[in-house]
């Protein structure tokens, strides 16, 4: 009888100890494999392509990058005089286009051809080139930390440009799948609703200075947000306005880079913890993908089913996880 107590006992306080520890971050099996790039590329973004081979940008060298997992082939493509490329995604043509800070335009990379087109922002004044993304109608959507944001139609070959609200700040940026535009202002610390070319409204997350760093849209709509002054995760959801928001787990967590994966897993990295971490929003559960280079500083992730890539900007490496 006393033995049945105590087990009681232990099984209640445990019961309190999940409740009051905060998030868990749960043991799984992931495959991770990086792959070297040439000395002094310095990776910052990765955008997978259709044909399995991978983009990235080498911002220290000025150079689109393509890598082939198969082979560990690297081809690097100059983009121009004073090119430091942060950004790079696939667009609807199957062509990698860039944010390149360095020539402050957009440039687009034929993917057979590897031809490089310029695109200069209409101003000479320097944007800070952050991160693009494609809505549905086929514009180009962008931001720049000095405190712009802006749209490339490639249709007639038009940039504009326009300042952001609360000045600099403007990093990651996200589309719906009904077509409406995010950016996230991480000096601003808002999430900014793009409600026509020249309007955006300002939506404020529970958690002030939180530093809203990148942004990715689920298959719902819902809209998410790694904070990378608050060490958290938070979800905006258009359809009510409703906001919710999770610690990471650990001490001390950075989160940086965001990207919600086909089924709907929201995956970030860790400056912290030198980690990758899987959040389930269904289970609310953390997983940990720790990375085998220290310092590793993934700043962006991209990803295709099955499997996730950042880039190492730390490490000079790319990194590819997939779930066993």
């Amino acid at each position: 009888m006393r033995h049945l107590v105590q087990m009681t006992r232990i099984a209640v306080l445990l019961v309190v100890l999940c409740q009051f520890t905060g998030p868990v971050a749960r043991a799984a099996s992931f495959d991770v494999k990086e792959f070297a790039l040439p000395g002094g590329t310095g990776p910052h973004d990765v955008a997978p392509t259709r044909d399995g081979t991978v983009w990235y940008t080498g911002q220290r060298k000025g150079v689109l990058g393509l890598l082939d997992p198969v082979t560990g082939r690297v081809q690097e493509i100059p983009l121009g005089a004073n090119s430091a490329p942060h950004g790079v995604i696939v667009g609807p043509d199957g062509n990698a286009w860039v944010t390149d800070g360095g020539q402050n335009a957009i440039v687009r990379v034929d993917a057979m051809t590897h031809a490089v087109t310029v695109y200069p922002l209409p101003t000479s004044e320097y944007a800070n080139l952050n991160t693009a993304v494609f809505d549905p109608r086929g514009a180009l959507w962008f931001t720049g930390q000095s405190g712009i944001w802006g749209q490339f139609d490639p249709s007639i070959g038009k940039v504009q440009v326009w300042n952001a609200p609360r000045g600099m700040g403007p990093y990651g940026i996200t589309t719906t799948p009904t077509g409406t535009v995010f950016f996230a202002s991480l000096a601003g610390s808002y999430l900014g609703r793009v409600d026509a070319p020249g309007k955006v409204t300002v939506l404020e997350p529970p958690t002030e200075r939180q530093g809203a760093r990148r942004t990715w849209s689920d298959s719902r709509g819902k809209v998410w947000v790694s904070y990378w002054s608050a060490g958290k995760v938070g979800r905006y959801d258009p359809a009510t306005g409703a906001w919710k928001e999770w610690p990471l787990p650990g001490k001390n967590p950075l989160p940086y880079a965001l990207y919600v994966d086909s089924g709907d897993k929201v995956w970030m990295s860790d400056f912290d913890a030198n980690a990758l971490v899987r959040f389930d929003p269904v289970t609310e559960h953390f997983d940990t993908v720790s990375l085998p280079t220290s310092n590793a500083a993934v700043r962006q992730l991209l990803g295709r089913p099955g499997e996730v890539w950042g880039a190492e900007s730390g490490a000079n490496k790319l990194v590819r996880v997939k779930a066993k």
